[in-house]
């Protein structure tokens, strides 16, 4: 089972944003994490970036199919892109919306996600250990399903 996780704009960044808010690790660093986590699950991951909200709509097109589930890190995309939301739609795979910062705990627009209605869950907050969670989360319920 392959799993896929998108990082959306500006996470290309990490390690050098604010580290308060998204932690030390750069995103190499933290797709070496997942990775290493999926290998424990049994699992694969496919990692991708873009800055552009194009781009995230191209992979998932082009990547869905035969993938198990779906874990987006959309960042600022996850407030409005309605695109990015009906490409995940057509996808009909599980969803899991991840951020590294507590999105609640930071301004009012933050707080609202055009994601977040179609994804199994969100985990925010928990820096890269979010990720994990959610692979966990998604492998547990693909287990449950077969």
């Amino acid at each position: 089972m392959t799993y896929l996780v998108i990082h959306g704009p500006n996470l290309n960044m990490l390690g050098q944003r604010d580290q308060q808010l998204y932690g030390s690790d750069t995103l190499a660093q933290l797709d070496a994490r997942i990775a290493a986590h999926a290998k424990e699950l049994g699992v694969a991951v496919r990692s991708f970036q873009a800055n552009s909200e194009g781009a995230i709509i191209d992979f998932l097109q082009a990547s869905a199919k035969g993938a198990a589930g779906i874990i987006i890190n959309p960042g600022a995309y996850g407030h409005y892109s309605y695109a990015i939301h009906d490409a995940l739609v057509d996808t009909r795979l599980p969803i899991a919306e991840v951020h590294l910062s507590n999105v609640y705990a930071r301004e009012s627009w933050r707080q609202k996600s055009v994601i977040s209605p179609i994804a199994r869950g969100v985990v925010s907050g928990f820096g890269w250990r979010g990720y994990t969670a959610a692979l966990d989360l998604l492998v547990a319920l693909a287990k449950e399903k077969s």
